[in-house]
C-alpha cells in the first residue's frame, strides 16, 4: 500500500539537512502512535529478524516552489508519499495520518490538507520501469555508487533480491539502469548520503515489483531515498 499526503508548509524554505534528515523521525512517530512495538522493532533492529526496514517515504516535494540558492524552497502546495509492502506497517501510518492536522518535518510544520491512496500499479507483465523522485542509494565496499559507476546495477539487484527474501517473495530479478540525474549529497542524523535519481528497468515477479513500488529502491528508504514516482 502507498499513499500521498497533500501538505502546506508553514515556512517558505526548509534547511537542506532536514529534507532527508527528518524523514526517519516522521515515519517512526506515525507508526509509534498506532503500534509502539512495531516502531521500536523497526528502529532498533529491523523487521522480523532482518536488518531491512520495509517502509518508504518521499521527502516533502513542492513542484511549484521557486528555486532559492542555498535552501530548499517550500510552498502551500506540496506532497509527501509514504508506503510499505507490509500491510500492518502501512495501516499504522495511514491510520495515524487520518487523525493528523499537521506533520512536523524538522523545524517546518506541514499542514495536512488531505490523504489519498495511490492507484494500484499494473506489473502483471513482470517488467517495471521505475523513475525515482529522490536519489537511489547503493553501496559497494562501503562506498556510495552513482548509477553510471561499475557495480551499481549489480548492487541494486542484490538489494532487490534481499528485499524479496525479506518478504518471502521470488527473488529472481534483472536490473537495467536507463537514465540518471546528477550526483546529490545529503546530511542526515547518522552522517551523509550520496546518490542520484534514476530510471531503472526491473524484470521480476509481479508481486516483487508491487512491493518495490510500495517500498522504494536501494538503501535508506525510511529516510526518503529511492522513492518511486
Amino acid at each position: 500500500m502507498r499513499f500521498r499526503v497533500d501538505v502546506a508548509a508553514s515556512e517558505s524554505v526548509m534547511a537542506w539537512e532536514q529534507v532527508h534528515g527528518s524523514a526517519r523521525a516522521v515515519v517512526y512517530d506515525l507508526i509509534r502512535e498506532q503500534d509502539p512495538g512495531i516502531a521500536k522493532e523497526l528502529h532498533d533492529t529491523g523487521w522480523q529478524g532482518s536488518p531491512l526496514r520495509p517502509v518508504g517515504t518521499s521527502p516533502p516535494l513542492f513542484p511549484r516552489a521557486r528555486h532559492k540558492a542555498g535552501v530548499y524552497p517550500t510552498s502551500p502546495d506540496g506532497v509527501v508519499w509514504m508506503g510499505s509492502p507490509v500491510p500492518r506497517i502501512a495501516a499504522c501510518m495511514l491510520a495515524a495520518l487520518a487523525g493528523r492536522r499537521e506533520i512536523r518535518w524538522g523545524s517546518v510544520v506541514l499542514s495536512v490538507k488531505g490523504v489519498q491512496l495511490d492507484p494500484v500499479a499494473d506489473h502483471s507483465s513482470g517488467v517495471g520501469v521505475f523513475d525515482t523522485v529522490s536519489p537511489v542509494l547503493v553501496k559497494h565496499q562501503n562506498r556510495y555508487l552513482l548509477p553510471e559507476d561499475p557495480h551499481f546495477a549489480e548492487r541494486l539487484m542484490h538489494n532487490v533480491r534481499h528485499k524479496a527474501d525479506d518478504l518471502g517473495l521470488p527473488n529472481e530479478a534483472e536490473v537495467e539502469v536507463l537514465d540518471a540525474g546528477p550526483r546529490r549529497r545529503f546530511h542526515v542524523a547518522k552522517g551523509f548520503r550520496i546518490g542520484a535519481r534514476a530510471r531503472v528497468r526491473i524484470a521480476a515477479a509481479p508481486r516483487l515489483l508491487d512491493a518495490l513500488y510500495e517500498w522504494g529502491l536501494g538503501l535508506s528508504t525510511v529516510e526518503g531515498f529511492g522513492w518511486i514516482r
